[in-house]
């Protein structure tokens, strides 16, 4: 039974350019064979495996390690040459032969030396090296038999260094005869004086006008095509020439010896080589993964044995790719499915989008399942499919005799045949093609027995019988894309949880159509039909605002939290503070009660020893109340800190301006919390408690707790203190707000303060990640800062950035929710 359906299931989702990529990626055919062999995988270790060797290969290439990357040679047809006795390959062949095993063993070293603590750095990429076993005097022994030109080496045998030296002294010899011979005749004439030696048949010649021809004794090879000119070989020369000719074929013979003896040694490590050789292709075609999975920012997700979708910002590879040359955006997918959700039916307008969802659904899966990191978020979970079913576009068959939804129909039948908890079937514009009613009343059936079957799904549809079904059946939910009804164009969205509109009547207005033909539209369509495409509109609208609304809600529950934390803290901190303040008043009343006992004991004394004598008294009372008045001195010149100044100062003038009124407290009236001076307005009363507005944060307190202003006092108060209180608006901060920090230049105490501030505004605004821009450096701020964010339990991690947008120069903090 197949697991793929269609059978051109690649071409319908574009899998065959990604193989192309692959292909042009590869250095040699051994890659290229490997990745012709890239299938759909059903283990999940498997597939988590090719994964590893993808992602590992990744990690080599951003780390700018040099793998061995040339001299990729294909050795099939060298091999099955070589296996039969007697036969030998020629000197250019073994030269590649010895630069790929170079290669090969190059390889096996990088991947067996780099390990972490004494475990393999690359384990995955390493067991494709296990067993393998590569003779290393091989590439020496071709070394010593051919020279970097491809030639036999004339050290390769004495026999053949013999026939060497004494051709070469007799070319030598010829070479310099048939000058002389050629310089007599120009002093002769018979030749003329700008002539050169030229070629005939393998044999120097000179070129002699026909005329002097026999002044000079040899053999004519050749005329010109004038016949003016004879090519004659001097008669001397010629029988040095029979002799080299005669010792080049003693030197091929001898060549051919010295190849088949080698040959003969290297025929028994054909098997063993063949490993090693395969062992390249493999990496070849790993390499090339690694390489597109740069080009488009894939990652490896996280690969779960189960049947599931938990997928976090992917995108359209191809699209992806198409966009990225042009610098435009890509709106990305997050989708879940999973046991308790198990059918997607997506419905919005067209050209929305539905259709790129479904495709990046099914090429993204079979990229997965074929062990190919995809462009999604790290962290996104995949499931393990056994069967991948699509249906999408023109499937008419003239030589079958089959309409469009005739083939749909088949392939609907071929569905629900096959499918079971382990499908995954993506269909577009679920039952059309046919008279509507019909078209929609079968594919609800369909979608009923497919949901009976507990099989995973993605439909698109315009019908609203299949939007329904989220309602009647559990497992199926509805999606929708986005469509931006202000300015009518698509957002390519995808939302989750309720269905879409196709907005048909609205597109039609905004590019022109007849109001009187739309009019008509409309009542043909029938108003039940009309006002549930209404209804769908209004409740997105609702959604929206009600989303907005809760998001508002969050984030002003979480400024409160944090400044009931913060008020808190600086209670306790000034609790502490008081107590160190009274004991340290203690110790100096201490030391002045000290002082002032012994001031009195000196006074009482000196009295009694002058016997009460009146102006001695009257010295030992001036002396005491010099000492008094220097102790009030000294209190009265303690410096009081300019902060407590102006809140002393503030405090008195708004409990001076600032009056109480009697009576109930009812809405609209002006109050403040006792002990505080911020006033709100009461909006509410339910019970005995009042929900009051301070600026944009709403409090609901006990009645008994709060105290009633009189109006006019009120705004004096803010008229005199506007910019003094303290505000806050959550709008105009999540404007303001930037996600990116740069410290750069900052000391780590500076820096540390602004990530604390940052940190704080963005966990109000409801900001789900930061990133701080602190450098490579001299590495101090980097680790100072990881040290700050353990200690923060807002923060859910923290990490490097990816390394084509800063690495380690950059730290990305996420916060938990």
């Amino acid at each position: 039974m197949n697991t793929i359906y269609p059978a051109n299931f690649e071409e319908k989702t574009g899998f065959v350019r990604i193989r192309r990529m692959l292909l042009d990626f590869c250095y040699s055919a051994l890659g290229e064979k490997e990745v012709h062999r890239i299938h759909f995988q059903t283990d999940k270790d498997k597939v988590q495996l090719l994964l590893n060797e993808a992602e590992e290969f990744r990690q080599i290439l951003l780390s700018g390690e040099h793998f061995p990357g040339a001299n990729y040679f294909d050795p099939a047809e060298v091999f099955a040459h070589l296996r039969p006795a007697d036969t030998y390959v020629e000197p250019e062949t073994l030269l590649d032969l010895k630069k790929s095993l170079e290669t090969i063993l190059n390889i096996i070293s990088f991947l067996g030396m780099r390990r972490e603590e004494g475990v393999l750095k690359y384990p995955c990429l390493s067991r494709h090296i296990e067993g393998l076993f590569i003779d290393h005097s091989l590439p020496g022994m071709i070394d010593a038999l051919v020279d970097e030109y491809a030639e036999v080496r004339s050290s390769a045998s004495t026999v053949l260094a013999e026939i060497r030296r004494e051709k070469s002294v007799l070319a030598t010899k010829a070479l310099h005869r048939i000058n002389q011979i050629m310089g007599e005749g120009k002093a002769e004439g018979w030749i003329k004086k700008d002539v050169e030696l030229a070629l005939r048949n393998g044999r120097q010649v000179i070129p002699v006008a026909v005329a002097y021809k026999r002044k000079i004794r040899g053999f004519v090879h050749d005329h010109s095509a004038t016949g003016q000119t004879a090519f004659l070989e001097p008669e001397e020369i010629f029988e040095l020439n029979n002799r080299i000719r005669d010792l080049e074929v003693e030197e091929r013979q001898e060549i051919i010896r010295l190849l088949k003896a080698f040959a003969n040694e290297l025929r028994p490590l054909i098997p063993d080589l063949q490993k090693g050789y395969d062992m390249l292709g493999h990496m070849d075609a790993i390499r090339a993964k690694a390489k597109l999975a740069l080009e488009m920012d894939a990652m490896k997700p996280r690969l779960m044995d189960v049947a599931q979708l938990k997928w976090v910002n992917a995108r359209h590879p191809l699209l992806y790719l198409s966009y990225k040359k042009q610098k435009k955006h890509v709106e990305p997918l997050t989708i879940e499915l999973n046991r308790d959700q198990r059918i997607l039916v997506i419905s919005g307008p067209n050209a929305g989008g539905k259709s790129v969802c479904l495709k990046t659904c099914g090429l993204v899966q079979y990229m997965i399942q074929c062990g190919l990191p995809v462009p999604m978020d790290n962290y996104s979970e995949a499931g393990i499919f056994h069967r991948l079913f699509i249906d999408i576009g023109d499937e008419q068959s003239l030589e079958n005799d089959l309409s469009t939804y005739s083939s749909h129909l088949l392939n609907m039948k071929h569905l629900l045949e096959c499918s079971d908890e382990r499908t995954l079937f993506l269909i577009d514009e679920f039952g059309t093609g046919t008279e509507p009613r019909i078209g929609g009343a079968i594919a609800e059936a369909i979608l009923e027995r497919l949901h009976e079957k507990a099989a995973m799904g993605v439909v698109t549809t315009h019908y609203a019988n299949l939007k329904l079904m989220a309602g009647k059946h559990d497992g199926i939910m509805n999606g929708s894309m986005l469509f931006d009804s202000k300015n009518m164009k698509p957002l390519y969205r995808l939302k989750t949880g309720s269905p879409g509109s196709s907005f048909a009547f609205e597109i039609g207005r905004t590019i022109g159509l007849p109001a009187d033909i739309l009019e008509r539209a409309g009542s043909l369509s029938g108003e039940q039909e009309l006002d549930f495409d209404i209804q769908l509109q209004d409740l997105e609208v609702k959604k929206t605002e009600l989303e907005f609304k809760e998001k508002q809600l969050r984030q002003g529950d979480a400024f409160l939290s944090e400044m009931i934390d913060k008020y808190e803290k600086l209670r306790d901190e000034l609790q502490d503070r008081k107590n160190e303040i009274l004991i340290e008043a203690r110790r100096e009343a201490k030391e002045i009660l000290a002082g002032v006992n012994k001031i009195i004991e000196k006074t009482i004394r000196d009295i009694k020893e002058s016997h009460a004598d009146r102006e001695k008294t009257r010295e030992a009372r001036k002396e005491l109340d010099a000492f008094i008045e220097r102790q009030s001195d000294a209190l009265e010149k303690t410096p009081v800190p300019r902060k407590l100044k102006k809140k002393q100062k503030q405090r008195k003038v708004a409990q001076e301006q600032v009056e109480t009124e009697s009576g109930p407290i009812g809405v609209g009236d002006t109050v403040k919390v006792k002990n505080q001076e911020t006033p709100g307005e009461v909006v509410d009363i339910s019970g005995n408690k009042a929900l009051v507005v301070f600026g944009n944060i709403q409090l609901r307190i006990a009645l008994g707790e709060l105290i009633k202003l009189k109006r006019s006092s009120v705004r004096q108060v803010r008229a005199g203190s506007s910019g003094g209180g303290m505000t806050f608006d959550i709008n105009a901060r999540a404007a303001a707000f930037k996600p990116d920090l740069d410290v750069r230049s900052a000391r780590v105490d500076e820096a540390l303060q602004k990530l604390q501030a940052h940190i704080d505004d963005a966990y109000v605004l409801g900001m789900p990640q930061i990133r701080v821009l602190h450098g490579k450096g001299d590495g101090i701020l980097r680790p100072a800062i990881r040290n700050f964010l353990k200690d923060i339990p807002h923060v859910s991690r923290f990490r490097d950035e990816h390394p084509d947008r800063g690495g380690a120069g950059i730290t990305v903090i996420d916060f938990g929710k």
